[in-house]
């Protein structure tokens, strides 16, 4: 039986999974846009700034919020990035939450060395053309010097010559599994649900070549629901394809099985392509194992 993570610490709540941090003239179309829809699809809340915010000179308010309201940071560094001021005031508000407030940082290293960034090679006409225009500010830019380097010597992701799908659902799957062994619970919030968890966990048997049909069978407003994604959350990493499907019934009133079918097959199936407007009894056998939890039904 494998284990499951402790339940016995706890973190502030949290709106995002992970900030995307990147150049947008770089990589908002590509590279930037593929990586947000894999992490999208594992179910990762994550914030992507609105091209529209790049418009001003100085960052924006909404950005700092979003850094302050994510527990992780990934930032996606490629050619141009150091080139741009918004770039390096962000990423050195999301090194300054990472000593302040334990907010962990990922870099990704997109066609660029890390110890060109450390170095600042080849970032010599970009650090001058920010010394030319925040010639009064000199403090500014030492601390974008000193957060340009300190991200860099953090052991990251490289692109090097692996095929870009691949590597970036590799990485879409590592945040998943971090933020599945990180996921823990506010004690205050929740009072005696570690006993309920691991009943529960005893009668699942994770690791076992088998299926496992469990239910929770109590009265409206008692946490049935937050127990569910809690234990969903905390299993999850231990299969390849999941999904949690809340408010069955009422969504299924209102929006129809079929979107239900889509929602399920899609999340399970990242791969996989479907026709959901006819319904196929044809039987398709997989080897992969799953993590499905209905809830509300």
């Amino acid at each position: 039986m494998l284990s499951l993570p402790s339940t016995s610490s706890s973190i502030s709540k949290k709106i995002y999974d992970v900030f995307l941090s990147f150049r947008g003239e770089d990589t908002r179309n590509n590279f930037t846009d593929h990586l947000y829809n894999a992490l999208k699809r594992r179910g990762i809340v994550t914030f992507r700034d609105d091209p529209k915010l790049e418009a001003g000179e100085e960052i924006a308010p909404e950005l700092f919020e979003a850094i302050q309201q994510s527990w992780c940071s990934i930032i996606v560094f490629a050619k141009t990035y150091a080139f741009s001021s918004w770039c390096l005031e962000e990423l050195a508000d999301i090194v300054k939450q990472k000593k302040d407030k334990e907010h962990k940082v990922y870099p990704i290293f997109y066609e660029v060395d890390p110890s060109d960034l450390r170095k600042q090679k080849e970032k010599v006409e970009a650090f001058a053309k920010h010394e030319e225009r925040y010639k009064e500010d000199g403090e500014k830019i030492q601390k974008w010097r000193n957060a340009l380097r300190e991200v860099a010597n953090i052991k990251g992701w490289h692109l090097n010559n692996r095929h870009e799908s691949e590597f970036i659902q590799d990485i879409a799957k590592k945040i998943s599994v971090k933020l599945c062994q990180t996921y823990t619970i506010v004690h205050y919030e929740l009072i005696g649900i570690n006993l309920r968890l691991e009943e529960w966990y005893s009668k699942i048997d994770i690791g076992e070549d088998d299926v496992r049909i469990t239910g929770i069978c109590e009265m409206g407003g008692i946490g049935k629901t937050t127990l569910a994604r809690i234990a969903y959350t905390q299993m999850s990493l231990h299969f390849e394809g999941k999904t949690f499907l809340a408010d069955v019934r009422e969504v299924s009133d209102k929006c129809g099985l079929v979107s239900l079918q889509k929602q399920l097959l899609s999340q399970i199936l990242l791969d996989e392509c479907f026709n959901f407007l006819k319904y196929d009894n044809k039987k398709k056998n997989y080897s992969k194992t799953f993590d499905i939890q209905y809830f509300n039904v």
